[in-house]
Protein backbone atom coordinates (compact mmCIF):
# COMPACT_ATOMS: atom_id res chain seq x y z
CA UNK A 1 0.00 0.00 0.00
CA UNK A 2 1.30 3.55 -1.02
CA UNK A 3 1.53 5.78 2.00
CA UNK A 4 -0.55 8.17 2.35
CA UNK A 5 -1.05 11.14 4.68
CA UNK A 6 -4.44 11.90 6.70
CA UNK A 7 -4.72 15.83 7.15
CA UNK A 8 -5.58 16.30 10.56
CA UNK A 9 -4.64 17.96 13.90
CA UNK A 10 -6.50 16.32 15.58
CA UNK A 11 -4.83 12.90 17.60
CA UNK A 12 -7.76 11.34 18.60
CA UNK A 13 -9.12 11.41 14.83
CA UNK A 14 -6.06 9.66 13.28
CA UNK A 15 -5.87 7.39 16.19
CA UNK A 16 -9.62 6.21 15.57
CA UNK A 17 -8.99 6.09 11.54
CA UNK A 18 -6.07 3.92 12.23
CA UNK A 19 -7.53 1.56 14.36
CA UNK A 20 -11.20 1.27 12.17
CA UNK A 21 -9.14 0.85 8.94
CA UNK A 22 -6.49 -1.48 10.88
CA UNK A 23 -3.14 -0.29 9.70
CA UNK A 24 -0.50 2.62 10.60
CA UNK A 25 -1.51 6.13 8.35
CA UNK A 26 0.83 8.86 8.50
CA UNK A 27 -1.37 12.00 9.89
CA UNK A 28 -0.11 15.67 9.69
CA UNK A 29 -1.44 19.02 10.94
CA UNK A 30 -1.65 21.37 7.83
CA UNK A 31 -3.88 24.53 7.42
CA UNK A 32 -6.17 24.49 4.05
CA UNK A 33 -8.79 26.85 3.64
CA UNK A 34 -12.32 25.49 3.86
CA UNK A 35 -14.54 26.99 1.62
CA UNK A 36 -18.33 27.27 2.76
CA UNK A 37 -20.70 24.93 1.52
CA UNK A 38 -23.71 22.95 2.44
CA UNK A 39 -22.31 19.92 -0.36
CA UNK A 40 -19.98 18.12 2.00
CA UNK A 41 -18.02 16.82 -1.30
CA UNK A 42 -17.05 19.86 -2.63
CA UNK A 43 -15.52 21.32 1.04
CA UNK A 44 -13.68 17.97 0.73
CA UNK A 45 -12.53 18.41 -2.77
CA UNK A 46 -11.30 21.62 -1.78
CA UNK A 47 -9.65 20.55 1.04
CA UNK A 48 -7.60 17.56 -0.53
CA UNK A 49 -6.76 19.61 -3.26
CA UNK A 50 -5.02 22.58 -1.22
CA UNK A 51 -3.92 19.97 1.10
CA UNK A 52 -2.01 18.11 -1.86
CA UNK A 53 -0.35 21.07 -3.24
CA UNK A 54 1.64 21.49 0.55
CA UNK A 55 2.49 17.87 1.32
CA UNK A 56 2.59 16.47 -2.65
CA UNK A 57 2.31 13.51 -1.83
CA UNK A 58 -1.37 11.26 -1.70
CA UNK A 59 -3.60 12.95 1.24
CA UNK A 60 -6.89 12.02 2.77
CA UNK A 61 -9.00 14.53 4.51
CA UNK A 62 -12.45 14.35 5.90
CA UNK A 63 -15.42 16.68 6.94
CA UNK A 64 -18.64 15.57 8.77
CA UNK A 65 -22.21 16.99 9.02
CA UNK A 66 -25.46 17.07 11.28
CA UNK A 67 -27.80 17.57 8.89
CA UNK A 68 -31.64 18.34 9.88
CA UNK A 69 -34.22 17.95 7.69
CA UNK A 70 -36.54 20.75 8.88
CA UNK A 71 -34.14 23.15 7.77
CA UNK A 72 -33.50 21.79 4.59
CA UNK A 73 -29.61 19.90 5.68
CA UNK A 74 -28.53 22.66 8.08
CA UNK A 75 -26.69 22.84 9.88
CA UNK A 76 -24.89 20.29 8.25
CA UNK A 77 -21.20 20.51 8.38
CA UNK A 78 -21.46 24.20 9.72
CA UNK A 79 -22.50 21.79 12.87
CA UNK A 80 -19.13 22.70 14.37
CA UNK A 81 -20.00 26.37 14.33
CA UNK A 82 -23.12 25.92 16.20
CA UNK A 83 -21.22 23.79 18.84
CA UNK A 84 -18.28 26.39 19.23
CA UNK A 85 -21.11 29.41 19.86
CA UNK A 86 -23.92 27.49 22.05
CA UNK A 87 -23.14 23.46 22.45
CA UNK A 88 -25.07 21.06 22.13
CA UNK A 89 -27.90 22.72 24.18
CA UNK A 90 -28.06 25.29 21.20
CA UNK A 91 -28.38 22.19 18.17
CA UNK A 92 -31.73 21.23 20.69
CA UNK A 93 -32.95 24.78 20.57
CA UNK A 94 -32.99 25.10 17.22
CA UNK A 95 -35.63 22.21 16.50
CA UNK A 96 -37.78 23.91 19.34
CA UNK A 97 -41.32 24.67 17.75
CA UNK A 98 -40.93 22.02 15.25
CA UNK A 99 -42.34 18.56 14.83
CA UNK A 100 -39.69 17.06 12.56
CA UNK A 101 -36.62 16.37 14.50
CA UNK A 102 -34.97 13.82 11.92
CA UNK A 103 -31.65 14.25 11.33
CA UNK A 104 -28.73 12.30 9.21
CA UNK A 105 -25.47 12.30 10.53
CA UNK A 106 -22.93 12.38 7.19
CA UNK A 107 -19.00 11.78 6.71
CA UNK A 108 -17.24 12.27 3.50
CA UNK A 109 -13.41 11.24 3.26
CA UNK A 110 -11.44 12.62 -0.02
CA UNK A 111 -8.11 11.02 -1.19
CA UNK A 112 -6.16 12.49 -3.96
CA UNK A 113 -2.39 12.02 -5.10
CA UNK A 114 -2.16 14.67 -7.88
CA UNK A 115 -3.94 12.26 -10.38
CA UNK A 116 -6.36 10.37 -8.46
CA UNK A 117 -9.60 11.96 -6.52
CA UNK A 118 -12.01 9.44 -4.87
CA UNK A 119 -14.84 10.14 -2.41
CA UNK A 120 -16.15 7.71 0.29
CA UNK A 121 -19.35 8.87 1.99
CA UNK A 122 -21.46 7.45 5.04
CA UNK A 123 -24.60 8.19 6.74
CA UNK A 124 -26.59 7.77 9.62
CA UNK A 125 -30.74 8.31 9.83
CA UNK A 126 -31.29 9.41 13.31
CA UNK A 127 -32.99 11.94 15.49
CA UNK A 128 -32.00 15.19 17.70
CA UNK A 129 -32.67 14.71 21.22
CA UNK A 130 -34.92 17.27 22.84
CA UNK A 131 -32.00 18.07 25.75
CA UNK A 132 -28.07 16.56 25.23
CA UNK A 133 -27.91 13.12 27.22
CA UNK A 134 -24.58 10.70 27.96
CA UNK A 135 -21.41 10.85 28.96
CA UNK A 136 -19.35 9.32 25.79
CA UNK A 137 -18.50 10.85 22.68
CA UNK A 138 -17.87 14.31 21.28
CA UNK A 139 -19.18 16.51 19.42
CA UNK A 140 -22.85 16.10 18.79
CA UNK A 141 -22.88 12.33 20.26
CA UNK A 142 -24.88 14.48 23.28
CA UNK A 143 -27.85 15.01 20.67
CA UNK A 144 -28.28 12.39 18.03
CA UNK A 145 -30.36 9.48 18.26
CA UNK A 146 -29.75 6.86 15.86
CA UNK A 147 -32.57 4.90 14.91
CA UNK A 148 -32.87 1.59 16.03
CA UNK A 149 -30.77 2.13 19.49
CA UNK A 150 -33.79 2.48 21.63
CA UNK A 151 -33.71 6.06 21.66
CA UNK A 152 -30.55 6.62 22.87
CA UNK A 153 -28.17 9.13 22.01
CA UNK A 154 -24.42 7.96 20.48
CA UNK A 155 -23.20 9.56 24.10
CA UNK A 156 -25.47 6.53 25.93
CA UNK A 157 -24.33 3.47 23.65
CA UNK A 158 -22.40 0.87 25.10
CA UNK A 159 -18.85 0.51 23.14
CA UNK A 160 -20.40 -2.07 20.69
CA UNK A 161 -23.11 -0.05 19.46
CA UNK A 162 -20.66 3.28 19.31
CA UNK A 163 -18.31 1.31 17.18
CA UNK A 164 -20.86 -0.24 15.07
CA UNK A 165 -22.95 3.20 14.48
CA UNK A 166 -19.25 5.34 13.71
CA UNK A 167 -18.62 2.85 11.18
CA UNK A 168 -22.55 3.63 9.38
CA UNK A 169 -21.39 7.39 9.76
CA UNK A 170 -17.84 7.08 8.67
CA UNK A 171 -17.36 4.69 5.60
CA UNK A 172 -14.57 2.98 7.02
CA UNK A 173 -14.75 -0.47 5.20
CA UNK A 174 -14.88 1.31 1.30
CA UNK A 175 -11.80 3.38 2.72
CA UNK A 176 -9.83 0.63 3.47
CA UNK A 177 -10.50 -1.62 0.75
CA UNK A 178 -9.63 1.46 -1.47
CA UNK A 179 -6.30 1.96 0.17
CA UNK A 180 -5.67 -1.69 0.24
CA UNK A 181 -5.17 -1.20 -3.72
CA UNK A 182 -2.55 1.46 -3.58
Amino acid sequence: MKQVTFITGNQNKADYLAKFLGIEIKHQKVDVDEIQSLNLQEIVENKVRHAYEIVQGPVLVEDVGLEFKALGGLPGPFVKFFLEAGGNELLCKILEGFSDRSAVARCTFAYYDGQELEFFEGSLEGTVADAPRGENGWGWDQVFIPIGYGGRTRAELNPVEDEETYRMIKPFAKLKEFLNTK
